[in-house]
């Protein structure tokens, strides 16, 4: 069972959320036959204050 990990920063809707779980799947099965049944998707989200860009925290920025 492939098992793709995408970090997030915290933020994004549900809805958008969905939309990227039904796409990594998508093409999870074009690019390797597995059956979407078999894909697992996980999004772990991280805050701003925990995450960094060219040395700088995401929240710092703006993010």
């Amino acid at each position: 069972m492939p098992t793709l990990e995408v970090y997030l920063s915290q933020g994004y809707a549900d809805e958008r959320k969905a939309r990227l779980i039904e796409g990594l799947t998508d093409a999870t099965v074009q690019a390797i036959g597995a059956p979407a049944e078999s894909v697992r998707i996980l999004l772990p989200e991280l805050a701003a204050a925990n995450t960094g860009l060219g040395g700088k925290t995401a929240r710092s920025l703006g993010r």
